[in-house]
């Protein structure tokens, strides 16, 4: 009996220290022209606490098995939130299959990852690289985990998780990292300002026009028709056939109408995220142009999007889409 009532007595003392807490700080959305606040889950509302947190915790290399790289390992501010290689490699020198994609704007993404439908919260997105073996990326156990968050930042989970008991959790390390993922929103380049130089106006013209077709995979202002409830996903014509070891949405629904079919990222801040698609398998963004103006490298793709029509550019017009892609930079 007096190992029962001990038990039942935690929880009373816990309620009592939370009710001492403090409030968490709410968090104050400083977004740009024409951007609605994200969509954030119920269970994990914003706050300045969980999201300074969340900084911290996304730049430690102790979210490493061996503690040698970061979240920012493969996400560098520098480069968009992208590392600069065709395919990640993670903590154990393990290669990934596919480039990095850039958090830009991440929290309005409809999906993500580059062809799983299924990873809609960026709270469960968190455990893929902790956890994930095939292939290893930070090569994380939760006991590891939970002993590093408590030896180093036990004090910084009580003030962003006050109403916790036990605010040290793997759940939380993740809702502390996907409160800070979206707050990098990025709407401050010379296209958002207005500031456009004729070649870079030129570029848009050509951008927009339905010659070229671009705002079909990349419309709204996060460049990308991805977004809110909208999973898009289509066949670029990169390979005929497409490797058996990365099928692309294929890979989560068995079907072969979805072969070679990954989702359109954003174009902003494109111009340091090279290499180009979800293998990095084009270098430039000159490249890139290429390959659209062609209607795709293996046009005999069987699941072909009907997008890609292919165009034709003078050398001056794709000067002038170059500029404009560049003007989509911000810092």
């Amino acid at each position: 009996m007096t190992r029962a009532l001990a038990i039942v007595a935690l929880p009373i003392a816990a309620l009592a220290a939370c009710a001492d807490a403090p409030a968490p700080e709410p968090y104050a959305w400083d977004l740009p022209r024409g951007f609605q606040p994200p969509r954030v889950p119920a269970d994990n509302p914003m706050s300045a606490d969980k999201v300074e947190l969340g900084r911290a915790l996304f730049f430690d290399p102790q979210l490493s098995g061996n503690g040698t790289q970061s979240c920012a390992s493969c996400h560098e501010p520098d480069r968009a939130f992208t590392d600069g290689r065709a395919r990640a490699v993670g903590s154990t020198g393990a290669l990934g299959r596919r480039s990095s994609m850039s958090l830009v704007n991440v929290a309005y993404s409809a999906s993500l990852t580059w062809a799983d439908p299924t990873v809609v919260d960026l709270e469960a997105q968190a455990l893929v690289p902790m956890f994930g073996a095939f292939p290893v990326e930070l090569g994380l156990t939760e006991d590891l985990l939970v002993a590093r968050m408590r030896g180093h930042y036990a004090d910084d989970f009580a003030r962003a998780f006050p109403d916790d008991a036990e605010p040290v959790t793997v759940t939380n390390v993740t809702r502390a990292i996907a409160s800070y993922e979206r707050t990098l929103i990025a709407a401050s380049s010379r296209f958002d300002t207005r500031q456009l130089a004729p070649a870079e106006q030129r570029g848009l013209a050509l951008f927009e026009s339905p010659r070229l077709g671009c705002t079909s995979c990349h419309g709204g202002p996060t460049f990308s028709v991805a977004t809110g409830d909208r999973i898009q996903m289509f066949d670029t014509a990169l390979y005929d056939p497409y490797p058996a070891t990365d099928r692309g949405l294929a890979d989560i629904t068995d079907l072969a109408a979805d072969i070679g079919r990954f989702k359109p990222p954003t174009l902003r801040n494109i111009a340091l995220t090279a290499p180009y698609m979800h293998d990095g398998s084009i270098a430039t963004l000159s490249d890139v142009i290429d390959h659209y103006a062609s209607g795709g490298r293996a046009p005999t793709s069987r699941n072909r999007s009907a997008l890609l029509t292919g165009f034709t550019l003078s050398p001056d017009e794709k000067a002038d889409l170059l500029a404009f892609l560049g003007a989509l930079t911000d810092q």
